[in-house]
C-alpha cells in the first residue's frame, strides 16, 4: 500500500506539472502581440509613461502619447522618432472630458484605431495631512480616477465593436496600502484600483481585457516634478532618497518590461517589485501590525511647518541631501526620462 500511495503522489505531481506547463504554453500561444497595434499612453511625455512608450515602440507598436505640457511632449516625440517609433504626440488634459474625446478622435483618425490604452498620467503631492487641502484631494481624484474613466469611456465603443482591446491602469502600491504623507495620492489610487477591477469584471464579455498595475517605488526621476508641502526640503529629501536606492526602488525600464508583458498576457493584476509584493502581502495578513508600522514611520517623517499649505516643486526643494550621492540613480533617470524642465 505504501508503494501504491507513493506512486499515486508521483503521478499526481507529474499531472499537476504537466497541467501547469500546458497552461503556460497556452497563455504564450494566446499572448497578445503589440506589433502593428496602436497604443495610447497618457502622461507619456516623461517618466514611466515615456519609458513605456519606448518599450511599446520596441515591440513594433504605433505609439500615441499625450500630456499637458507641449514642450515636454514635443521633446518626447522627437526622442521616440529618433528611436524609429511611429509616434503621434497630442496635448491633452485627461481631467477634461472634451479634450479626451478629441484626443481619441485624433489618434483613431491618424492610426486607424486604438488597440491598447495605458492610463498612466499622475500627480504626487507629498506632505503631512495637516497641510493638505481639499484642492489636493480633488486634483488627485481628477487625474487618477476621473482621467482614466474619461479615457476608458472614450475608447470602449471602438474596442467593443471589434470585440477586442486592452486597457492598462497604472495605480500604485499606494492604492493597496495607505501611505503616510501621500494621503490624497493614496486615496485616489485606491479609487483607481476599484474602478479598474470592476471594469475588468464587466468588460471581459466584450473581449476587452483590463490589467491593474500597482508599482512600488521606481527610478523614473519623477521626484523633481512632484509637489511638496510643509517642510518641503525635508519632504523632498526622504522621498527622493527612497525613490533612488536599489534596496527600496526598481529601475523604470525593468518595470516597463513587466507592465508590457502583463498587458500581453492579459493579467488581472501586477504588483511591481519584490518589496511591494511583500508589503502588500504583509498588510493583507497582518493589517493591525501594518497600520502600527506605518504609524511609526509617520512619526519619523517631517512634521507640518515650513511653507505650510503652499506648494513647491521637487526641483525647487533641493538640499544637501537631495541631490546627493544617495539620489544618483534617480538623478540619472531624470536625465534619461525627460524630467528636466529646461527650455
Amino acid at each position: 500500500m505504501k508503494g501504491k500511495g507513493k506512486n499515486a503522489l508521483v503521478l499526481a505531481a507529474i499531472g499537476a506539472g504537466a497541467l501547469l506547463a500546458a497552461r503556460s504554453a497556452f497563455r504564450r500561444w494566446q499572448e497578445y502581440r503589440l506589433r502593428g497595434k496602436t497604443v495610447l499612453i497618457t502622461g507619456g511625455s516623461r517618466g514611466l509613461g515615456l519609458v513605456l512608450a519606448r518599450e511599446c515602440a520596441r515591440e513594433g507598436a504605433n505609439v500615441a502619447i499625450c500630456a499637458r505640457d507641449r514642450f515636454e511632449l514635443e521633446r518626447a516625440r522627437a526622442g521616440l522618432k529618433e528611436q524609429g517609433a511611429h509616434v503621434l504626440a497630442f496635448p491633452c488634459d485627461v481631467t477634461d472630458s472634451a479634450q479626451v474625446r478629441e484626443l481619441v478622435e485624433v489618434v483613431t483618425r491618424h492610426f486607424g484605431r486604438i488597440d491598447v490604452l495605458v492610463n498612466n498620467a499622475g500627480v504626487i503631492q507629498v506632505g503631512p495631512v495637516e497641510v493638505m487641502t481639499l484642492e489636493d484631494y480633488e486634483q488627485a481624484m481628477n487625474v487618477h480616477f476621473w482621467g482614466p474613466l474619461h479615457l476608458m469611456l472614450a475608447v470602449l465603443p471602438q474596442m467593443r465593436e471589434r470585440g477586442e482591446g486592452r486597457i492598462v491602469n497604472i495605480s500604485s502600491i499606494g492604492g493597496k496600502i495607505g501611505v503616510p504623507h501621500l494621503v490624497p495620492y493614496s486615496a485616489s489610487k485606491f479609487a483607481l484600483v476599484g474602478l479598474s477591477e470592476g471594469m475588468r469584471a464587466e468588460l471581459a464579455k466584450d473581449g476587452v481585457v483590463v490589467t491593474t498595475v500597482c508599482p512600488g517605488l521606481m527610478r523614473t526621476g519623477s521626484p523633481r516634478n512632484a509637489t511638496f508641502k510643509g517642510q518641503h526640503r525635508a519632504e523632498y529629501a526622504w522621498f527622493a532618497i527612497s525613490d533612488a536606492l536599489p534596496v527600496t526602488s526598481i529601475q523604470a525600464e525593468r518595470a516597463a518590461r513587466q507592465i508590457v508583458a502583463a498587458c500581453k498576457r492579459g493579467d488581472a493584476e501586477l504588483i511591481i517589485s519584490t518589496q511591494a509584493v511583500a508589503a502588500v502581502r504583509f498588510h493583507q495578513l497582518f493589517p493591525e501590525a501594518s497600520a502600527d508600522a506605518r504609524s511609526l514611520v509617520n512619526r519619523l517623517l517631517p512634521g507640518p511647518g515650513g511653507i505650510g499649505r503652499k506648494r513647491a516643486k521637487g526641483s525647487d526643494s533641493e538640499s544637501a541631501l537631495a541631490p546627493s550621492l544617495l539620489t544618483t540613480l534617480s538623478d540619472r533617470a531624470a536625465e534619461r526620462n525627460n524630467e528636466f524642465l529646461e527650455r
